[in-house]
């Protein structure tokens, strides 16, 4: 069955479906899926569309301007909409056995996995994802793969994780395998690293509590990920003097690359790797966050994890090349502007859900131009910090950088509508006598359309990129399907960076 993908209008202009009938039935964003009918003559200036196919109920034909079509597939990222925490997935812009599809944390109950089935398992059985990441062990990044690793739904080729884990019972410090005085370095180290397959396995093994090792446990139980590893500036695939994500590299040829930014990993006098105390145990666990930077000809996605104060000095130092931070206005410039080399993006995913607790001089490092904050509402998190807000604008590109929140994009409380939701289908499952069961399943239709359940992801925002062009994408308040998104596009000019919208 052929596919085809909606193209990027020229001007901004919105894109849409229409019935047989010429009536326009919804908008749809550049890079969404179109599955073809078989009697589109490949000609004419409409193209039939199967819509919902799967789907008894709302399968139908529909229609769209041809020059609305192309064979091109933009890569996508999603930053789903998980409450307060982080999750996101990577779409890459292949076809077929090319495409990977990568998540990077999924927050920390149920929503990532309802947004994953929701999306790829209308049309496959049992989904095959390339990779998960857990950036660091939190549970508002990691909560999220528990009930991803209990479905049979979804599988993952390989786990990458920090290195550190929290094993079962122990201590806080016990849990992240210790910490090690160096007294030549004045400093203590976790060097009890899980660095490969066997290592998190050998882990988990002893009988202990926790969420983080119940989680991991019942993954390796359930073959949801076949093999893990650790990724950091040393655990991955060195090139050109960097580090790499494994088959994301510049030898694979894929016209992108994934590049390792942190943990940065010490060694200790025999060589081994070893990651440098931060300060408190959160402090230490959370700024050895996994950092990724996706690179895509003109553009730049930077995923910051957790990184805080102490992590960010820590990280513009080592890239600098620097033993001490910099107390001259001038030596921080300077170090900034060599930090650029490794950390400049277009798109940066803050750190954080966006607490304060990060540095001027690494937001300038990144210098996006728009900015991305995952968190939730009435949390006692103050995330994203109204303060914060202000220090991005000005280390913003540009006159107008974007900042875009999933918590501010979310039109309704999540929470609130969820119970909502429960106590009205579950008073309507229990009704006896009068429904039918049609009767009854059209009422709870109409709650769930109430509801706007998290697979509609109400506060997810959506990027998507060719390499040459960039949208940063989010659902409208207004419900109408004709009349459903809106967006701020990019265009590298003459190398400088002009947004459209």
């Amino acid at each position: 069955m052929k596919h085809l993908f909606v193209a990027l209008p020229k001007g901004g202009k919105p894109v849409h479906l229409f019935d047989m009938n010429g009536r326009k039935f919804r908008q749809v964003l550049w890079g969404d899926w179109l599955t073809i009918d078989d009697n589109d003559d490949g000609q004419s200036q409409w193209v039939t569309v199967r819509w919902a196919w799967n789907n008894p109920d709302k399968a139908k034909l529909l229609q769209i301007e041809r020059i609305h079509t192309t064979d091109a597939r933009p890569m996508e990222i999603v930053f789903v909409d998980v409450g307060q925490g982080d999750g996101c997935v990577l779409i890459t812009p292949e076809r077929d056995v090319g495409e990977r599809i990568i998540v990077i944390d999924a927050g920390k109950e149920h929503h990532m996995h309802d947004f994953l089935t929701g999306r790829f398992n209308s049309y496959k059985k049992k989904s095959l994802f390339h990779a998960a990441i857990i950036t660091h062990p939190d549970e508002d990044h990691y909560g999220g793969f528990a009930p991803i690793f209990a479905s049979n739904a979804v599988q993952f080729r390989y786990l990458y994780h920090s290195g550190l884990v929290e094993r079962p019972g122990g201590s806080e410090w016990d849990k992240l395998g210790g910490k090690v005085e160096d007294a030549a370095e004045n400093a203590s180290f976790i060097e009890a690293l899980v660095e490969d397959h066997a290592d998190l396995q050998a882990a988990f093994a002893p009988a202990g509590s926790g969420n983080f090792a119940a989680m991991i446990k019942a993954g390796l139980a359930n073959g949801s990920f076949a093999d893990s590893a650790m990724l950091s500036t040393r655990h991955g695939i060195s090139a050109d003097g960097r580090c790499w994500v494994p088959g994301f590299a510049p030898a694979d040829g894929r016209g992108y690359t994934i590049e390792i930014l942190g943990p940065f990993v010490e060694e200790d006098a025999n060589g081994k790797a070893r990651l440098r105390v931060l300060g408190s145990y959160g402090k230490t666990k959370n700024g050895h966050s996994v950092l990724l930077r996706l690179n895509y000809k003109n553009f730049r996605v930077l995923f910051g994890g957790d990184l805080n104060l102490p992590a960010e000095k820590y990280l513009l130092k080592r890239y600098a090349g620097l033993d001490r931070w910099p107390t001259t206005s001038a030596d921080r410039e300077a170090m900034i502007e060599v930090a650029r080399n490794f950390f400049r993006a277009e798109v940066m995913k803050v750190c954080h859900h966006g607490a304060a607790d990060v540095t001027d001089e690494f937001l300038l490092a990144v210098n996006p131009a728009a900015f991305v904050i995952s968190s939730g509402d009435a949390e006692g998190h103050v995330h994203p910090r109204p303060d914060l807000l202000g220090r991005l604008g000005r280390a913003g590109r540009g006159a107008s950088p974007v900042l875009l929140s999933t918590e501010l994009q979310r039109s309704t409380r999540e929470k609130e509508d969820a119970r909502l939701v429960a106590r009205l289908t579950t008073a309507i499952e229990g009704l006896t006598g009068a429904p039918t069961e049609a009767a009854k399943k059209k009422m709870l239709d109409d709650v769930k359309s109430l509801g706007r359940s998290n697979v509609d992801v109400d506060g997810a925002i959506y990027v998507k990129t060719d390499g040459e062009r960039l949208i940063a994408a989010f659902k409208k308040e207004d419900k109408s399907d004709t009349d459903k998104w809106f967006y701020f596009e990019y265009e590298v000019v003459n190398g400088r960076l002009i947004m459209r919208s």
